[in-house]
């Protein structure tokens, strides 16, 4: 369909801005997505090339991240905040692959996200999809979808992938991982993937990409990730490392600048 030819999928939908869901979806390679979505990725494509694998090693550590989890330990509840678009080896799909019983909680404020999601999962009893702000936690918790399928008196995995950044530090990140660290049961876990900043020239280049179009998009040091886990949790091997290396049974030689920019880190609640 020619860009021109597009029609909003109903009354009232904004075509004007750009999603961030929808933009990781075409940076990606999905459908799901409209112009205004394209040319905000076309901007990391052509203006930063290279860039774009950022998010294509984001979504190598989930998937590694959810398979560790199912396989190495009793987590086989999710929760993830911030999904995005359906795209191919989801969180349901790879937790399910070695337990169909896994049950998977999916949070997005796009409305196409819950459009999409909800006609996929559809004839899965196990996963289920909310329209959704991560930055209105409790109202995730207090969902009635959320209490049909998430048993919180057992440990229950809750993703951040690739939304912490999109906080900005006045809206207190922070204070979103310790709601959930103050209601998930011990041995639970908290995987996080962000933007990592070495306080380099490719990391602000981003940073004022993102601002200058959503308003929001925020690089931070090791440190500043790392402290958003707060006293409550323990980083498990190997730390925050660049995602791309993060679990990665495949070696890993010589990561590119904008490889550095994204880190994944794993921890479990004490």
């Amino acid at each position: 369909m020619a860009d021109g030819d597009e029609k909003a999928p109903y009354p009232g939908f904004d075509m004007s801005k750009p999603s961030i869901a929808r933009t990781y979806d075409y940076l990606l390679g999905g459908k799901d997505n409209f112009a205004v979505d394209r040319a905000f990725g076309d901007k990391f494509i052509h203006d930063l090339p290279g860039s774009q694998q950022i998010a294509h090693d984001n979504r190598g550590a989930l998937i590694r991240a959810i398979r560790e989890l199912v396989s190495n330990s009793r987590i086989r509840q999710f929760i993830d905040l911030g999904s995005g678009l359906p795209t191919a080896d989801n969180v349901h799909q790879v937790a399910q692959r070695y337990d169909p019983d896994a049950k998977v909680v999916y949070v997005d404020n796009d409305p196409i996200v819950l459009a999409h999601g909800r006609a996929l999962l559809s004839e899965n009893s196990n996963t289920t999809v909310i329209q959704s702000d991560l930055r209105t936690p409790k109202a995730i918790y207090d969902h009635p979808d959320t209490r049909r399928l998430i048993d919180f008196e057992k440990p229950v995995a809750v993703i951040f992938s690739a939304t912490l950044h999109h906080v900005n530090d006045d809206e207190d990140p922070a204070a979103l991982v310790k709601f959930w660290a103050d209601r998930v049961a011990s041995g639970s876990h908290v995987f996080i993937s962000h933007f990592r900043s070495e306080n380099d020239p490719r990391s602000q280049e981003l940073e004022q990409v993102l601002q200058g179009s959503l308003g929001r998009g925020r690089w931070r040091t090791d440190e500043q990730i790392l402290a958003l886990f707060g006293d409550d949790f323990t980083v498990l091997e190997p730390g925050l490392v660049p995602a791309v290396e993060w679990r990665n049974p495949e070696p890993v030689d010589d990561l590119t600048d904008w490889q550095r920019l994204i880190a994944a880190v794993l921890a479990v609640k004490k």
